[in-house]
């Protein structure tokens, strides 16, 4: 394999050019392409064969994952409203990696995560803490990624669905806490979790929707609330609420995808969360995502593409060139630290570009087998065998 046929990115074409005016942005822009062509170089000046292409350092990230379950430095100190999110992201990163944790391990987490439960319904972000939409999704997230009846059993789907009812406001929006602010987060988190449990009723779906198109800016994304910003993570809870609705024939599909593919920097090929924003790794999830809902509705719709809507291979170049941390985990970008958050979005989009590749790239994978990850569901971020055992013990436990 040359490395001619193999890298897309670092195109000197696509550089950046200030055209002489200088500004805050530019000259950051300009400093992370150097990053970022600094860290391509040792690929695209090898000879020939495996050392030309990047290898993803499965063991490195695999023992970083399991170290940060088991105890995190104190700099995690300020995580403690989000202990619950930090299962999420360490489990679901294993999964992604085929590592499956022992099953004392899951059973230490899912007790902690029973005492993240509120009597009233939901999950806080630690124990003891007021039950928030975020958390609660992050916690029946991390359960299902368990994969075992004793994880799903946890949930109180009774209160919980009260509590996603208690939610829930009378213009479609949900409040993320009693008393808290309303934005497509907390709409994305309800309704994923509810879609998940099989506990979707009417009264979470009433209005939702139309609530959700508010929220698609000029631009083509979505932004947290109606009038705000396009943002990656908001147009991925968009895209992703509506297609649970079965809804996603209310969005201007065409502008949608016109403000997606623009976010792929045609330098790093990574993705940026926002409109003259730089590259960050956690987007290649946030913003990938979109394209495999996009494509499954248009496929619905008979208008399946087979080109693919971005440029997967070289999202799976600047992941591995650049988002990895020499001493495991993952990253936002070169010069900046790993961490569980990174390390958990960057490998769900190492899995979306993956799926992308093999279906479109003649070559198939970077890297081959080696690199290969296990693919994940882009509804709900988990991998497809924890999206099909959890939808599988739900749907049983809704018939007894």
């Amino acid at each position: 394999m040359s490395t001619a046929s193999v890298f897309r990115s670092c195109n000197e074409d696509f550089a950046f050019n200030d055209d002489g005016f200088f500004t805050i942005t530019s000259t950051e822009q300009k400093r992370v392409e150097d990053l970022v062509r600094d860290q391509a170089k040792p690929f695209k000046h090898a000879a020939q064969g495996d050392a030309a292409v990047p290898v993803l350092n499965r063991n490195l990230h695999v023992d970083y994952l399991i170290g940060s379950l088991k105890k995190c430095g104190r700099g995690y100190s300020s995580f403690d409203a989000s202990r619950a999110w930090m299962c999420y992201w360490g489990v679901h990163s294993l999964n992604i990696l085929g590592v499956s944790l022992p099953h004392s391990q899951k059973a230490d987490i899912i007790a902690f995560l029973k005492t993240c439960q509120h009597p009233d319904g939901g999950f806080g972000g630690g124990p003891g803490q007021y039950a928030h939409l975020a958390p609660t999704y992050a916690s029946v997230m991390a359960l299902a990624s368990l994969q075992t009846k004793e994880a799903l059993a946890a949930i109180n789907r009774e209160s919980l669905t009260r509590f996603l009812h208690r939610m829930k406001q009378p213009d479609g929006s949900f409040t993320m806490h009693d008393g808290g602010e309303a934005d497509i987060r907390g709409t994305y988190c309800a309704l994923a979790v509810a879609a998940l449990c099989g506990i979707m009723t009417d009264k979470l779906k009433d209005g939702t929707a139309e609530w959700i198109v508010k929220c698609q800016t000029y631009e083509g994304g979505f932004g947290g609330e109606p009038m705000t910003e396009a943002h990656g993570g908001y147009t991925y809870c968009g895209v992703a609420s509506l297609v649970i609705l079965d809804r996603y024939r209310l969005v201007n599909s065409e502008l949608l995808l016109q403000w997606l593919s623009r976010r792929q920097m045609r330098f790093e090929g990574g993705f940026q969360g926002r409109t003259n924003k730089l590259v960050d790794g956690c987007y290649s999830f946030w913003q990938a995502a979109n394209f495999p809902l996009i494509d499954g509705e248009m496929a619905r719709e008979g208008r399946k593409t087979t080109e693919g809507l971005f440029d997967a291979r070289m999202l799976e170049e600047y992941i591995l060139m650049c988002c990895q941390d020499e001493a495991g985990g993952l990253r936002d970008k070169p010069d900046k630290s790993r961490d569980l958050y990174h390390t958990c979005y960057v490998l769900s989009g190492l899995a979306i570009a993956q799926s992308y590749s093999a279906a479109r790239e003649p070559g198939g994978v970077l890297g081959g087998s080696q690199n290969t990850v296990v693919s994940v569901n882009p509804v709900f971020n988990l991998t497809t065998l924890s999206e099909q055992f959890a939808m599988s013990f739900f749907a049983e436990a809704s018939s007894q």
